[in-house]
């Protein structure tokens, strides 16, 4: 399965970037550590982490994170929440292009040409981890994990880049929002959360933009779901009951 990047969109107040709420962070005592850091990571690298990555910030649900344009300057992790990423078309329509759940990078878009090139907006109250780019290229250098981990984020976006196009391309409007299911619990999953049982943070609206399909259409498919028994939903809750028969949809 391939990586999907856990209302309307409300207008949003402009991104407030020097009177952000900002705590400290302790890499080396934080619970989501082994979930958004690398691998073979020593106490010492994370000692050397939490000198280096020093601040946090809170984000309300619906403000922005970054706009299209913003000068690049930092990676996120999220560490509560989640945030979704919109682009304006040129007719002025927006499309969502990802959602990002706790433990996922935010923010990578900007690398190519030092500018984001989409909004980053909360679906929930949350709290992300700032890391300076030219920080994390000293860590690189420094830590041979954490450079095998910044370039497995970065064939992640390819990956998750390649499998938009497909989605949008060859598949049905069942097989879109089967394999947006499923791809929503295996990530949840790969956080040691829940996989079977999960809020959805995202309206139907806001997953229809995703998956290039109408509301009415995405909310019949979770109907028909549910009378197939491959899944309950209640309002936002998402039941999966029969995993299999998701994926030979």
């Amino acid at each position: 399965m391939m990586p999907i990047s856990v209302a309307p969109m409300p207008a949003a107040a402009p991104p407030q970037r020097e009177a952000v709420r900002h705590g400290s962070v302790n890499c080396s005592s934080c619970a989501m550590r082994n979930v958004c850091m690398p691998c073979g990571m020593s106490e010492e690298d994370f000692a050397r982490l939490d000198e280096l990555i020093l601040t946090s910030r809170k984000v309300r649900r619906g403000e922005v994170l970054y706009r299209t344009g913003d000068p690049f300057q930092s990676i996120y992790a999220i560490k509560a929440g989640s945030f979704k990423t919109v682009v304006t078309l040129r007719d002025g329509r927006e499309q969502i292009t990802g959602f990002h759940i706790v433990g996922e990078p935010l923010g990578m878009d900007g690398i190519c040409n030092e500018q984001h090139t989409c909004d980053a907006i909360a679906l929930e109250d949350s709290v992300l981890c700032i890391i300076p780019f030219r920080v994390l290229e000293s860590l690189c250098r420094e830590l041979r994990p954490m450079q095998r981990h910044v370039h497995r984020l970065m064939s992640g976006e390819i990956i998750r880049e390649s499998g938009l196009m497909m989605l949008l391309g060859s598949m049905c409007a069942e097989e879109r929002v089967s394999a947006f299911l499923l791809n929503i619990s295996q990530r949840l999953q790969a956080r040691r959360f829940s996989g079977t049982e999960f809020n959805l943070r995202m309206t139907r609206e806001e997953m229809g933009s995703f998956l290039g399909l109408k509301l009415e259409t995405v909310s019949r498919m979770l109907s028909k779901f549910q009378k197939e028994k491959l899944i309950d939903v209640q309002g936002k809750l998402i039941r999966i009951l029969d995993a299999d028969g998701l994926r030979r949809v």
